[in-house]
């Protein structure tokens, strides 16, 4: 990985590969493309445009839906202006969706085709929305991005910029049933790649003339950072729309992808598809793989049909993504409890197992991971008390437990916070609980996280039926529609279990641990 001389902010960085590979195509969506010159046009007009519409430094300027050529002009273009880019998860329910607007306060809103026909759902939740845009032409009478840079300038703005400015903040899951917002600076998204370059770290061999498939969404973390990654190299960045395993086995030969990032759902979905074993996948260097847990007998089958180097990620939307790395040399001739293994800090990080006195603790012993890097969030946005416990005395607390091996690889073990990841999308309990306490015949739920063979983990919910319900009156499909529609299709449990009682310990809260136990018994992880 080379970082282009110069990158050290989002706002400054199209401007400075646009000198060295402007005719290059930079951003390749549904075949259609962007060369650098072109996109960094478009963006500083985007920047020229919400200045003309009193937005600027410090506003926040939100997307709703899949990533597109006009989404990522105006993450820069927010960045240009030295305003806030809030890319919001389209697979979120209107609520939520409404929650986050009111939360973030963005004094736009861009919104792609597909999510359109949310918008009534979505304004008679939230009463009021801020000035829309489209992505494309439409039915509804919204202006097109397009249009919206119609007699804007073409020169850069002259503004200075920090590379410890707020540009991106991501939501991601809340343990109280509300999402957190969290805020990442530039240093966020380039830290680390600024600690390769100063150490003479190529990682896997990523540089200028490397295709990069960008597989993950830009609403999350993995999907934002690695399309800055390969923008501040002058790579060529084939971004999806969406995960369609047949459209990837397609896309991979066609544009000669080298490198992509998957989350091991991803992977298997592809291993699953007929005809992918045909596939000619020789311009493959790396496959990045992170999000949740990757079982060992599914890498060692994707090692060997892919043909490339395999790397695994460790990270998460507080720690500006990768910190910890399992490196493609790390995985050859492997045992699978190296393969076990997230790996070992990447240059710039530290990390810390510690015990609940915030003590070190020995080789082998397990802990709460905490982690020290340049890329770790600012804070969370208007939530003080959670940054406070999230980040101590520079020290980052991921929630994850896990410990150091004899030889300094980092292994994650458990949970420490009740969250669930199930196909890489972050789940809080408490989200889903929140709603089905609302339920007339529910008296008490736990929602747990049971092991998948697909997703890594499925959504499960304990439910004790209220007083003076009859058992046989409310069944499992009952819950599972109850729930449908109010939150993100992906947080709704897959499975529902009537029990008589949910244990609590003497204050009163419930024991998620025992309730979990016994479906994780003889794993190798708890997550």
């Amino acid at each position: 990985m080379k970082l282009l001389d110069g990158v050290d902010t989002l706002g400054g960085l199209l401007e400075i590969v646009r000198r060295v590979h402007g005719e290059k195509v930079a951003l390749v969506v549904d075949d259609a493309t962007l060369t650098y010159a072109e996109l960094d046009l478009r963006s500083t007009q985007a920047a020229h445009a919400l200045e003309r519409d009193a937005m600027g430094a410090g506003d926040r300027i939100a997307v709703l839906g899949k990533g597109s050529l006009s989404s990522v002009s105006l993450m820069f273009g927010a960045a240009k202006a030295r305003a806030i880019y809030v890319p919001i998860n389209s697979r979120l329910a209107p609520k939520e969706i409404a929650y986050i607007l009111a939360h973030a306060e963005p004094k736009l809103l861009m919104v792609d085709a597909e999510c359109l026909d949310l918008l009534p759902r979505i304004a008679a939740e939230a009463g009021q929305l801020p000035k829309l845009l489209a992505t494309v032409p439409n039915g509804v009478g919204l202006e097109v991005f397009d249009e919206w840079l119609e007699g804007t300038p073409s020169s850069m703005p002259s503004r200075s910029y920090a590379a410890e400015d707020a540009v991106v903040t991501l939501y991601t899951s809340g343990t109280t049933g509300h999402p957190k917002g969290v805020r990442l600076s530039s240093r966020s998204l380039l830290g680390v790649a600024q600690a390769l370059r100063a150490a003479g770290d190529p990682w896997f061999g990523w540089n200028d003339r490397t295709v990069s498939m960008v597989s993950q969404p830009a609403f999350h973390i993995g999907g934002v950072w690695w399309l800055v990654q390969g923008l501040s190299q002058g790579s060529t960045n084939v971004l999806l729309r969406g995960f369609d395993a047949k459209q990837v086995l397609r896309i991979i030969p066609k544009y000669r992808v080298a490198t992509t990032c998957m989350a091991p759902a991803m992977i298997q979905l592809l291993l699953l598809e007929p005809g992918c074993r045909e596939v000619d996948f020789s311009s493959l260097r790396a496959i990045n793989y992170g999000g949740s847990t990757c079982p060992t007998a599914l890498l060692r089958e994707a090692m060997e049909v892919f043909g490339c180097g395999f790397c695994n990620a460790y990270g998460s939307t507080e720690t500006g993504n990768v910190v910890v790395s399992l490196r493609p040399e790390e995985h050859l001739e492997a045992s699978d409890q190296r393969l076990r293994a997230v790996g070992k800090p990447m240059p710039g990080v530290e990390v810390r197992i510690l015990d609940e006195n915030w003590e070190d603790v020995g080789t082998g012993a397990t802990g709460h991971i905490a982690v020290r890097s340049p890329s770790n969030m600012i804070d969370y946005w208007k939530n003080d008390e959670a940054t406070r416990s999230t980040l101590v005395d520079g020290w980052l607390m991921t929630g994850d437990a896990g410990f150091r091996d004899e030889e300094g690889y980092i292994h994650v073990s458990d949970r420490i916070r009740d969250m669930i990841i199930s196909a890489g999308e972050k789940i809080f309990p408490a989200e889903v609980e929140n709603v089905i306490r609302t339920h007339p015949g529910v008296e008490d739920v736990a929602v747990i996280g049971v092991p998948d063979p697909l997703w890594g983990e499925a959504v499960r919910a304990l439910v004790v039926v209220a007083a003076g319900t009859a058992g046989t009156a409310l069944r499992p499909g009952d819950i599972i529609r109850y729930v449908r529609g109010r939150v993100g299709e992906y947080k709704v449990p897959r499975a529902v279990e009537f029990v008589e009682s949910l244990p609590r310990n003497a204050a009163g809260k419930i024991l998620k641990r025992e309730l979990r136990e016994p479906y994780w018994r003889g794993q190798d992880r708890r997550i």
